[in-house]
């Protein structure tokens, strides 16, 4: 357990440059938003591996095992977690300016794909639905109803997501009027399953490589992630972002991903830019330790997901901030509340 200090927080935020190269003002210019220079120079390192590291396998006579196992290793080491949380930004905020509008469907249409992202499907549930029912009754990924600390109760969580979701949302959004958001999901989930079967036919191998196993992984991830994030709620409070989600500061996930770590200020700014959100988190400390909101320091979802998994209550009280030293809380006391909130319930 570790006591928080201002003065301590170390996760990325913007800082004006004047010496900006002649490339990087061409690629504002193109932008809503300067700050997303970087998701440009990673759109262009994805376009310079991924993607022609995918075609080769598909050329025939290219297609080796030990390479298809590299390729799927490097996205899923270095480029999955940057990527998918690119595409969550730019779900919120669209990267490119109107008159060029069009290079919005890089990320979604282009490149997702090549991560397991069906186009326009996280789009559709994460705009339309999880950010509005806020992990309530309605959001059709809400964690409430399972018992947090329990590999068995995940199991069925992401298997009723992965055979059923879209079924859900489907349900959701028609149930919500969403047909805008239907008609592009449909599409999307449509043509990508579609070309993955063409291309099963024609190379099995490199198919599975490089859209089967993403498609899997991916949405593993995501769920684990989804779980992590909205592990620890308050019975009493379930519809309150402080009390039904965690942050995770200071941790090398944040830069790597974008501060996705912020995920208790992102419920309650959904639109406000990544590099902001460590200052909000300072601007706001002090609502945060009202609302006795629970805070990691040096860790991200994914360890978080895999201790709960394995009950490890006492590693994980040693990422816990103490942010209210008023409280005094012991290890014990600390592991007590955190089981607390692992726990499943029905909402009133």
């Amino acid at each position: 357990m570790l006591t928080f200090q201002p003065m301590d927080l170390t996760d990325p935020v913007y800082h004006p440059n004047n010496k900006v190269s002649s490339l990087n003002k061409f690629f504002a210019s193109l932008l809503n938003d300067q700050r997303n220079i970087p998701f440009v120079h990673f759109i262009i390192l994805v376009m310079l591996t991924t993607l022609p590291w995918a075609v080769l396998l598909f050329i025939p006579g290219m297609f080796h095992w030990w390479l298809a196992g590299l390729y799927f290793l490097y996205n899923a080491v270095f480029l999955m977690g940057p990527f998918i949380l690119m595409q969550h930004n730019t779900a919120h905020k669209k990267l490119f300016i109107n008159k060029d509008k069009y290079l919005n469907n890089i990320i979604p249409w282009i490149l997702g794909p090549f991560f397991g992202l069906t186009p326009e499907t996280y789009m559709a549930h994460h705009i339309g639905m999880h950010h509005p029912e806020n992990n309530m009754d309605d959001d059709e990924s809400t964690t409430m109803y399972c018992q947090r600390d329990s590999f068995k109760d995940f199991a069925k969580y992401f298997i009723a997501f992965f055979f059923f979701g879209f079924h859900r949302l489907y349900i959701y959004l028609k149930l919500k009027k969403r047909k805008r958001l239907i008609r592009r999901m449909l599409l999307g989930e449509g043509t990508y399953f579609l070309l993955t079967i063409i291309l099963l036919f024609i190379n099995w191998k490199a198919s599975v490589t490089v859209f089967v196993i993403p498609f899997v992984f991916t949405r593993f991830m995501m769920m684990a992630g989804n779980w992590a994030q909205h592990a620890f709620i308050d019975s009493q409070f379930p519809d309150n972002c402080y009390k039904n989600s965690i942050t995770c500061i200071n941790s090398a996930y944040n830069k790597k991903c974008w501060n996705d770590g912020y995920h208790i200020g992102h419920h309650i700014y959904p639109w406000m830019h990544w590099t902001e959100m460590p200052q909000e988190f300072l601007k706001n400390i002090n609502v945060y330790k009202a609302e006795d909101a629970i805070v990691f320091r040096k860790v991200d979802y994914f360890a978080i997901w895999f201790m709960l998994m394995t009950k490890n209550y006492k590693r994980l009280a040693k990422y816990y901030v103490q942010l209210n030293p008023e409280m005094n809380r012991s290890n014990s006391d600390v592991i007590n509340l955190l089981k607390e909130r692992a726990k499943k319930f029905i909402s009133k």
